[in-house]
């Protein structure tokens, strides 16, 4: 049987919460008098998204997006699949893409310029969790949660193997247990 994988508390649901609710005024204010639509990317980011829009003080609209990576053979570039796209239309809008962590950004990348081809008034971006140590390509992120190093974590809508995502905190994942 495999050790459960799940480690310490890296941010409690506390320190969570009182950041949610600081990115929601940021927005508010960065954002009042404009046609706002935020854009969630599925699964990771559904908690946050919750909690976010609860905080923010302006009216908006929601929108979701499913996207899945994977590398490519034999170490060519990574394959990006849009396995749910918008419901609405983003032309003309202010879009700010809600992420739940950003690693490299290649997915993000991607998505950004899949987005653009729709001609909205703008697009930014929302993380919980930048792992920026690991970024290759560079991206417009306007409002960050916390700057994480290169370790893996669960909770908070975040997952490992479809796990922890109902977790109020976010904990160390320990993915070779």
């Amino acid at each position: 049987m495999n050790k459960d994988p799940l480690g310490d508390v890296y941010l409690s649901a506390d320190q969570i919460q009182a950041r949610v609710q600081e990115l929601g005024k940021q927005i508010s204010a960065a954002y009042r008098g404009k046609e706002l639509v935020l854009v969630g990317i599925l699964k990771g980011s559904f908690v946050f998204m919750a909690d976010l829009v609860r905080n923010i003080e302006i009216p908006h609209s929601m929108d979701f997006m499913a996207i899945s990576s994977y590398e490519g053979i034999e170490g060519s570039p990574e394959a990006v699949k849009i396995l749910k796209d918008l419901d609405e239309s983003i032309t003309g809008k202010h879009v700010l893409i809600v992420e739940d962590i950003i690693d490299t950004g290649l997915t993000l990348g991607y998505l950004i310029r899949h987005l653009e081809a729709r001609n909205p008034e703008g697009i930014n971006i929302c993380t919980l969790l930048d792992r920026s140590i690991r970024r290759i390509v560079p991206l417009p992120i306007n409002f960050t949660g916390f700057d994480i190093p290169d370790v893996f974590v669960v909770g908070y809508g975040m997952d490992y193997r479809q796990l922890y995502r109902n977790l109020t905190s976010l904990h160390l994942c320990d993915i070779k247990a």
